[in-house]
């Protein structure tokens, strides 16, 4: 699937791409993918720990429950995962925690 077809789907399981790497800021984080050189900024600590935590839950919906993302906060936060997930920067996770 290329990453223009990315269907992001918050109740299927997510994990941070395996050539990401996170670098903590003061205002959330750098994300850097060393495929395709993009570089994204996260601009809050909690979609920091939302993106670091996505691999331990079954569903990114689960991560943001765990995360404390109340369901007021959700749509933004789904979005943030959307374009994370066109970006590359995160991606399904086909070992899935059950």
């Amino acid at each position: 699937m290329s990453p223009a077809e990315v269907d992001f789907d918050p109740d299927r399981p997510w994990r941070r791409a395996r050539s990401v790497a996170l670098r903590p800021e003061p205002f959330g984080a750098l994300v850097y993918h060393f495929g395709n050189r993009k570089l994204s900024f996260l601009k809050s600590k909690t979609l920091v720990a939302v993106v670091e935590a996505l691999a331990d839950h079954p569903s990114a919906s689960a991560t943001l429950a765990a995360c404390g993302v109340t369901e007021a906060q959700h749509p933004a936060y789904v979005k943030a995962l959307a374009d994370l997930a066109r970006s590359q920067m995160i991606e399904p996770n086909p070992e899935g925690t059950s």
